[in-house]
């Protein structure tokens, strides 16, 4: 399931976390090849990753994290103006309806092959939905590759491209905003195969008394 992090419940989700961040290390640096990114004790943490960051941790019945994302307030500071500018030829989308998604990654274990979408990226995009609706979150902006478009609009997420690609470390990237509605909720149902929720329910943590 996706369980949503933020800096209320942090603390239930340390060693999640820990692994999540460890992927992205794994991912962007030594996959991808971000060598800006790339940390000593190899776990990937930027400036964004604050208390306004909403985590989406794909986790199995093990804990193990199969698959992350990271959603940033657009009503601050946020990746595309601070550092991709060059990807929006215009004003950056920004208000309490837009969140930017990004730092996506799947764990090895975890991906498929062929052309149909990863479960688990389609869960945490099926989360972001989900998550989102309810607190009149209705677009996302997000950095990806140009291939991606696509699958948005078969997803039925109105994805529309803020500027021409950019080729970054050797692959052609460009900001979209996707716009989102209950009919996108429906399609992405559809293609998981499963109405039911992917959001896992809130944790309660264990208080211990004193005797």
């Amino acid at each position: 399931m996706i369980h949503v992090v933020t800096a209320d419940n942090m603390q239930d989700y340390a060693g999640a976390m820990d692994q999540a961040f460890r992927l992205r290390h794994r991912v962007f640096v030594e996959e991808l090849g971000w060598r800006d990114l790339a940390r000593p004790d190899r776990r990937e943490i930027d400036q964004f990753d604050d208390e306004h960051a909403v985590h989406l941790l794909a986790l199995d019945e093990n804990e193990a994290v199969l698959g992350y994302s990271r959603l940033l307030p657009t009503t601050r500071p946020y990746l595309l103006p601070m550092v991709l500018p060059q990807l929006c030829e215009g004003t950056p989308p920004s208000g309490p309806n837009v969140v930017e998604w990004g730092r996506i990654c799947v764990a090895e274990s975890a991906r498929t092959s062929g052309r149909r979408l990863n479960p688990t990226a389609l869960a945490l995009m099926t989360g972001i939905v989900e998550w989102g609706l309810p607190r009149g979150v209705t677009s996302f902006v997000s950095e990806m590759p140009t291939s991606w478009i696509l699958r948005l609009l078969q997803l039925h997420l109105r994805a529309v491209p803020l500027g021409l690609p950019h080729e970054i470390e050797g692959e052609e990237i460009v900001a979209v905003e996707a716009a989102f509605d209950r009919r996108s909720l429906r399609q992405l149902q559809n293609k998981r195969g499963d109405v039911r929720s992917v959001l896992a329910p809130p944790r309660t943590s264990v208080v211990q008394l004193a005797s």
